[in-house]
């Protein structure tokens, strides 16, 4: 690969895990700048990405729906359809009946190549060179593997900082026993971290830790970095993150988190549960932080680079610097919005509110999570109605059995009430928003 033609769209991103995409609505994606739709056959088990645009007037597809009767999908804005390879097969306003046959090629939709692999749908995001997807491998993990004796979680999440700033972050373990106190560190058992680069090439770069366990990370440009873990007694425990470039600062973590003991945890806890109570946590802690370093790390870039705007002198930041090294070398620095994207001025700096949004950002996304939080609502009404009924049917007994029958039912209404109050006022928020403050932790 020469160092001047890393080719950012000829690599396969995955878009979400599996379980976590509506068989039956078309979904809107965008990756490198590119506005994607990922829609579902009805004759088919594979799902189909196609440009968001459709050919006639360039509505976004995403905005259509599956067609029943022909399983095909349609564009709401005039009704045209197109079928799993793109064709366009109908056109309601058609005159000519053989209009689209004289028409095939032009009246078709981009397709993109797609896989479905270790429960995430996978992209290739160049259309013209198919022949080259087919044959390049998938960046997966060796961790993500049933027969190996792994169980694994997953997760999305859309992130307000830019691609390399994602990267940039998961490369650096030393910021986890503070950006994440607490949760998933401790600052004051913070120590130096011996990391060493055990190989760096256009494709591959690996660097091992030295801190009483093995650890491997290796980032497989342009999107794997992955933390693999082993533990004495042969416990295994890994941290698989795809990083996917969206748009000017904005990406999105497709994470994977494979591990070989407490299995029966696994299964017993909802996913939906681990999402609010750590993974997305995880995540609000490095979210301030990391939107404001981005902003002020180009306006130092207006008039000197990241090598001097940093200061970087421990082998703890030897993987960050690597990476900085190779995006410089392979990909001058910059990755090819150019070509997708209409330059417009550079975005603000967003309010808390937005940076944290979790409802935007996650749960809408989330299968697991989306549908906990309607049985959280649901919930909530049925606990309410229950204490109203209750303390009307109450007040209408005759006296003689309020005691023995109203007493008992009081109490079950006061602990519905009880119960109503927690899924308000502390499970439901944490779908939508939970401010992370440092300072607090």
């Amino acid at each position: 690969m020469a160092e001047s033609t890393f080719n950012f769209f000829q690599h396969w991103y995955p878009i979400a895990p599996l379980e976590d995409l509506d068989p039956k609505r078309p979904t809107p994606v965008t990756i490198l700048g590119r506005r994607l739709v990922v829609w579902k056959p009805t004759v088919s088990e594979q799902y189909r990405v196609f440009l968001d645009q459709c050919p006639h007037r360039l509505a976004p597809l995403s905005e259509g729906r599956v067609d029943l009767e022909t399983g095909n999908l349609m564009c709401s804005y005039h009704g045209w359809q197109f079928n799993p390879e793109g064709e366009c097969t109908h056109i309601p306003q058609a005159e000519n009946p053989d209009l689209i046959a004289k028409n095939k090629d032009n009246f078709c939709v981009v397709t993109l190549p797609i896989q479905q692999i270790n429960g995430l749908l996978w992209v290739w995001l160049d259309e013209k060179s198919a022949d080259l997807a087919a044959s390049t491998p998938l960046p997966l993990s060796p961790s993500i593997d049933a027969s190996k004796g792994f169980v694994w979680s997953s997760m999305v999440r859309d992130l307000e900082y830019d691609w390399q700033t994602l990267v940039e972050n998961v490369a650096d373990p030393s910021h986890v026993p503070f950006s994440h106190h607490g949760v998933q560190g401790n600052r004051k058992q913070a120590k130096p971290i011996a990391m060493e680069i055990a190989q760096s090439t256009p494709d591959l770069i690996e660097a091992t830790l030295s801190r009483g366990f093995a650890t491997r990370i290796t980032f497989e440009p342009p999107c794997r970095l992955e933390y693999a873990m082993e533990f004495p007694g042969g416990k295994k425990f890994g941290l698989v993150v795809y990083c996917v470039p969206v748009s000017p600062g904005k990406s999105r973590i497709v994470g994977q988190f494979p591990r070989n003991f407490a299995k029966t945890l696994h299964h017993v806890i909802p996913r939906w549960w681990d999402h609010i109570q750590n993974r997305n946590l995880v995540l609000d802690g490095d979210m301030v932080l990391l939107h404001y370093q981005e902003h002020r790390l180009q306006e130092y870039e207006s008039t000197q680079s990241w090598k001097t705007a940093y200061k970087m002198p421990t082998s703890a930041d030897l993987l960050v610097i690597e990476f900085r090294r190779w995006f410089d070398k392979y990909c001058q620095g910059k990755l090819p919005w150019e070509q997708t994207v209409v330059k417009s001025p550079e975005q603000p700096l967003v309010n808390r509110e937005v940076l944290l949004d979790r409802y935007k950002q996650h749960t809408m996304i989330c299968e697991s999570c989306s549908g906990a939080l309607k049985n959280v609502q649901r919930s909530q009404v049925a606990l309410i109605g229950y204490f109203a009924v209750s303390v009307a049917t109450v007040a209408a007994m005759p006296d003689n059995l309020r005691v023995s029958l109203g007493l008992p039912l009081i109490a079950l209404a006061l602990i519905g009430l009880g119960g109503y109050a927690w899924l308000k006022f502390w499970l439901e928020p944490k779908f939508y928003f939970v401010d992370y403050v440092h300072s607090d932790k």
